[in-house]
């Protein structure tokens, strides 16, 4: 058995049966990710939002002939695409159905910590946007759904039934950075008492009528845009995964090993420089004193990215998804 097949008892669940349709996924900052990730020959990576496998046949190409990856994701449709794209590289490739935030346990059921290079790629796949009947857009009519795995949790709708008012109004500040977040969540609750709220479409609507008059003509963006971008991060706890992730990771690296985080808005993102500034202090006190206080001598992990790293200009003009990615990196210095 390879050091990463997995044993009996660590085989992913298999919710893939009954999935169809395709999963086409541009990939952003693949060539910045294989720069920062520098995978090498032998070496073994995890990208842990594999989707489609567009940076996972990267980093095997880039790991050939015998590096190996552990692809994980939430979202049964993206391990099907996955499957089937990165099928030539065969046994060095193994696939679980999790979430990022569950890697510490996915990756010592398959006895691969540590591993040279994590990578995530936040946030939603452009498949999840353009089907209607995963609830995530509002361009189509589709069920209030918005879970990244539709095999478990509670979808968009059955939130917005069981939080109150203020909930709600909290959730779109906090998740949205919703200005009208008072008057959209007085709406929208009004809405569900009446039986009137069961789609996108819907609820696009009701979020239109709550603004006030001449708003809508003032923003850059449809009103209901960080309406559905914070009821998407409370369905799927996106901050409470990237949370639990950047608490782990140093401990699943390999000395010398990589993470790469991509992120696509203000709050990933933010998240994401905290724990690396976190991660990258030292004590100012003489090494006796430091120790002797308990704090650090040498950092965890060393930043290799001081500002985000953004897509160039003419990656941004074939993929527009591209506009707000923003990637930073680290490399573990502890042993």
């Amino acid at each position: 058995m390879s050091p990463i097949d997995p044993p009996k008892a660590a085989q992913p669940r298999d919710p893939l049966v009954g999935v169809s349709g395709e999963f086409a996924h541009v990939s952003v900052l693949e060539r910045e990710v294989v720069d920062y990730l520098t995978p090498r020959r032998g070496g073994i990576y995890c990208d842990a939002t594999v989707g489609g496998g567009g940076h996972a046949r990267r980093i095997l190409e880039s790991s050939a002939p015998d590096g190996r990856l552990v692809g994980v994701d939430r979202d049964p449709a993206a391990l099907a695409a996955a499957r089937a794209a990165l099928a030539p590289f065969g046994e060095r490739v193994t696939l679980v159905h999790g979430t990022f935030g569950e890697l510490p346990a996915i990756l010592g059921a398959l006895g691969v910590v540590p591993v040279d290079g994590i990578l995530v790629d936040l946030g939603v796949s452009s498949p999840q946007l353009d089907r209607p009947e995963r609830g995530f857009s509002f361009a189509k009519a589709g069920p209030l759904d918005m879970r990244m795995d539709p095999t478990r949790g509670e979808t968009a709708e059955d939130l917005l039934r069981r939080v109150s008012v203020d909930e709600l109004a909290d959730l779109l500040r906090r998740f949205g950075e919703e200005r009208y977040a008072g008057r959209i969540a007085r709406q929208v609750k009004e809405a569900v008492r009446r039986g009137e709220l069961h789609a996108t479409t819907e609820l696009a609507a009701v979020i239109a009528r709550a603004m006030p008059p001449g708003a809508a003509r003032r923003e850059k963006i449809d009103p209901a845009t960080r309406t559905f971008q914070a009821l998407r991060i409370a369905v799927n706890d996106e901050l409470g995964e990237l949370a639990r992730f950047l608490a782990a990771f140093p401990d699943l690296l390999a000395r010398g090993g990589r993470c790469v985080v991509i992120a696509f808005h203000s709050l990933e993102d933010r998240l994401v420089k905290e724990r690396l500034r976190e991660l990258e202090w030292t004590s100012r006190l003489p090494a006796d004193l430091a120790a002797a206080a308990g704090e650090r001598t040498e950092p965890v992990c060393r930043a290799l990215t001081r500002k985000p790293v953004t897509a160039q200009e003419d990656e941004r003009r074939k993929n527009p998804r591209a506009r707000s990615a923003k990637l930073r990196a680290c490399e573990k210095v502890e042993s």
